[in-house]
Parts: C-alpha cells; sequence; structure tokens
C-alpha cells in the first residue's frame, strides 16, 4: 500500500506567494530546508530505503525525528511510504516525482558543497 499526497500544480500564470506567512508552498519549503528534511530528500535520490537503511544513513538523526520527518515529507508529497503486511511489517520510502523535482537542485548544492571544500586533514 503506498501512501502520499497528490499536488496539484498552481494554475497557469497564478503562483503560490511563499513570503506570505498563510501560503501552504511555505510550509513544503519549511519542511524541506528542516535539519533533516534535507537529509532524507538526499539520501533517497538514488533508490528507496526502507526505515532503518534511512536512519543508518543519516548519522545522528533519532528514530523519533527521522519518523516525524518522514511523516511530513509524506503529507507534503514529496515522499511515498509502501507498508509490506509482514510482521513486523517493513516500510519503505522513496521519492515521489515532485520530491525528484524537488531534490534535484538539493543534490546540487550538496554535491557543489563537498566538491569545493578543501581536502580533510587526516590528523
Amino acid at each position: 500500500m503506498t501512501e502520499g499526497v497528490q499536488h496539484r500544480q498552481a494554475e497557469a500564470g497564478k503562483r503560490y506567494d511563499v513570503f506570505h506567512t498563510g501560503c501552504p508552498a511555505r510550509d513544503v519549503v519549511d519542511h524541506v530546508t528542516s535539519r533533516w528534511g534535507i537529509w532524507v530528500l538526499i539520501s533517497l535520490r538514488s533508490n528507496s530505503l526502507r526505515f532503518y537503511e534511512l536512519r543508518e544513513s543519516i548519522q545522528g538523526i533519532s528514530e523519533k525525528m527521522l519518523a516525524q520527518t518522514l511523516r511530513t515529507l509524506v503529507q507534503d508529497g514529496l515522499v511515498w511510504r509502501e507498508v509490506e503486511p509482514t510482521t513486523p511489517p517493513q516500510v519503505t520510502y522513496g521519492l515521489t516525482e515532485f520530491g525528484r523535482d524537488v531534490g534535484e537542485p538539493l543534490t546540487d548544492l550538496f554535491d557543489r558543497i563537498t566538491r569545493r571544500l578543501p581536502p580533510r586533514s587526516t590528523g
């Protein structure tokens, strides 16, 4: 079973005003750029992952924060969630088309930063 919200694109010529506090797009921007949201999107950029794989790939995130971040990103339509009815249930997450579209510039930013930083000293 896959869960997620389907987002409609704004009508031609109409745009959201993300500088307005009541704008729904502002919430999505806040979720994407949150401390953990960006890491979840970058971690899922190549393939879907199970919950424990995501937790292991993002060092420093607690299970509670990962669950909360994933729940929000699923509600925003950026991430899909699939539950396999096993005991215990196996839950897999991946990027929706919207999530891939939003995540692409984040991945580019991540890659640019890691390419431009000076080499780490070993010592």
